[in-house]
């Protein structure tokens, strides 16, 4: 089980990162995210994804990222903070697979310094600043097994590969 934890999100700021952030656990092998503010539009929109394309997915505003945390810890759960001051990806990668439960946390804007000594593992995908999307997309590729090629069931529209143009189908 893989969810994501977004935390600092700005509901007038980061609307559209949030939600991208949201779409890009569910499409790479996530089964959930918590996002420690409150933002109903941000859930409408990554549930309306999820209910068109398919798949279990859930999203949950409101969460005390702090509370949150000590609650996985406690029920055996591995925490993951996402930074470009951790470990190295390639280094960690294969002892992250091991575990049953993952809480990947994102963060928006500077994260609480207490984070880096409540999780297990603060991982780099890179040691450059770059965008949070990018970071946990890789994270995924790299934790989830087959998270490029998944099938979603329940889908009510599927998307065929083309090389050129588009192929929709309504289920």
């Amino acid at each position: 089980m893989i969810v994501v934890l977004r935390i600092g999100h700005r509901p007038q700021r980061d609307m559209r990162v949030t939600t991208h952030v949201g779409l890009t656990a569910r499409a790479l092998g996530a089964d959930g995210m918590y996002i420690a503010a409150e933002d109903r539009g941000v859930v409408q929109s990554i549930r309306d994804v999820a209910g068109r394309f398919g798949g279990e997915f859930f999203v949950e505003d409101k969460v005390s990222w702090n509370s949150c945390i000590k609650k996985w810890k406690k029920d055996g759960g591995c925490v993951v903070h996402l930074t470009m001051f951790g470990l190295n990806l390639p280094d960690v990668e294969q002892e992250i697979r091991t575990k049953e439960k993952i809480l990947v946390i994102v963060g928006a804007e500077k994260v609480p310094g207490d984070l880096y000594q409540m999780a297990d593992y603060n991982v780099a995908v890179t040691n450059q600043p770059h965008s949070e999307i990018a970071g946990l997309a890789v994270f995924l590729d790299h934790i989830s097994p087959c998270a490029l090629h998944r099938e979603f069931p329940g889908a009510k529209v599927r998307v065929f590969p083309n090389a050129c143009g588009k192929t929709v189908e309504e289920l």
